[in-house]
């Protein structure tokens, strides 16, 4: 049925791509969805995070929870790419004028699944338990103050009534050839954290330094040791660990020697262990190298995604069916990768697999397509037609005893 039902799949998803929204802003996008699920005559609920849509379908036949899962929000990038139904939107976005676009591909995790709730609820009577379709809002970040993604789902139960059993979730890749498959068991993307040094000294003359505790040569030893950390401290035989500062901020004329410099950055990790490691070698690190100078230095983490670990008895227990959907030689194991994704509060509640699904064009070579998150990112869309098969293969597979051998939870 995928095949007979691509063309409409790729119309949703083109609509989808003309009409980008923001997190916690899709109320086009969520209208579209919800007014589909309930044509199928599914149990649809609204305004879930915000903006979320869920939809359950019950099989004719007893049997576990599956969720799938597809993220909507859209990103503040204008398009460059030369098509039909290039995004023109334009909004908002921290007190700036922006465009808006599908940048990352989400348009297309969208119109996948609204293709897979049709075909499955056209199998209806045969399936061997529950499906839940969870259409989720913000999972590049919700807007400043307010909560959103699939945090703040989990936190409002989406997970329960019926409990969920196993996610799965899947994400277009521009760097991917259509019609191949990437997966990883474990730790597939890395947690995303935040960290903010401030580091106060005291403020003199610009000619006279032996005055005042130089916050700015401190920050800049601080910079050099957080380093030393990924470089020098941590096992990356194991896995993979990035430590990046991202923007520094302090002073406001040439010779004068301020009197609070501001870091901010990034953290990831592969491993839950490795992350909390990390937490501590960076206090201790920017605390001791401030205090050997005389300065001070406060250090605040704010924790965000965590790792996505795809459950392993699971994750081994599908492959099969994907390697059956796509052909063996295109089901690729592939390396862990430092980007972050919020399908992972999915993943510390009820085991998951998440995996990628190629959307560059036939013949591209990686490093030959725009990367995500850019102007000019694009998806050949002829290759979603695979990851409605690769989402409703799992889904019944699953249900008729493929994932047995793996643990009813984490």
């Amino acid at each position: 049925m995928a095949d007979q039902l691509e063309p409409k799949v790729v119309a949703w998803r083109r609509d989808f791509h003309q009409h980008p929204e923001l997190g916690n802003r899709e109320f086009k996008t969520a209208e579209k969805i919800a007014a589909h699920l309930k044509s199928l005559g599914l149990d649809v609920k609204t305004g879930v995070a915000h903006t979320g849509v869920v939809a359950l379908l019950k099989g004719g036949k007893p049997g576990p929870v599956v969720a799938l899962r597809a993220d909507m929000d859209a990103l503040p990038v204008t398009e460059r790419v030369v098509l039909a139904f290039a995004s023109t939107a334009k909004t908002t976005y921290n007190d700036q004028n922006v465009g808006v676009m599908h940048a990352c591909g989400h348009d297309t995790h969208v119109a996948i699944l609204m293709g897979v709730a049709e075909i499955l609820t056209a199998m209806k009577g045969e399936l061997k338990g529950t499906v839940k379709f969870i259409f989720q809002p913000a999972e590049e970040g919700a807007p400043n103050g307010e909560e959103g993604g699939a945090r703040l789902m989990v936190k409002e139960g989406v997970l329960e009534n019926p409990k969920v059993d196993v996610i799965f979730g899947l994400h277009i890749n521009a760097q991917t050839g259509v019609g191949q498959i990437r997966y990883k068991p474990g730790g597939a993307m890395a947690s995303s954290d935040e960290f903010t040094v401030r580091v106060k000294g005291r403020q003199s003359h610009g000619a006279y330094p032996w005055l005042g505790v130089d916050p700015i040569v401190t920050a800049a030893q601080i910079i050099t040791g957080l380093q030393t950390i990924v470089s020098r401290q941590l096992p990356l035989t194991n896995e993979a660990a990035v430590i990046t500062v991202g923007a520094i901020h302090g002073g406001v004329r040439n010779n004068i020697i301020p009197e609070e410099v501001e870091m901010i950055g990034t953290i990831r990790a592969l491993d839950t262990t490795m992350q909390k490691a990390m937490h501590a070698k960076i206090r201790r690190t920017a605390t001791l190298i401030a205090e050997s100078g005389g300065a001070q230095a406060e250090v605040t983490i704010k924790t965000g995604y965590p790792v996505t670990f795809n459950d392993p008895a699971l994750t081994n227990a599908m492959l099969a069916t994907l390697q059956e959907v796509a052909g063996r030689e295109n089901v690729v194991l592939q390396k862990a990768v430092t980007g972050a994704e919020d399908f992972s509060f999915f993943q510390q509640k009820v085991p998951g697999f998440f995996f990628f699904l190629g959307g560059a064009p036939r013949g591209k070579q990686s490093g030959e397509t725009a990367p995500h998150h850019t102007p000019d990112f694009f998806i050949d869309d002829s290759g979603l037609e695979l990851g409605v098969k690769a989402l409703c293969h799992l889904t019944v597979d699953y249900l008729n005893g493929a994932g047995n051998a793996q643990p009813a939870g984490k």
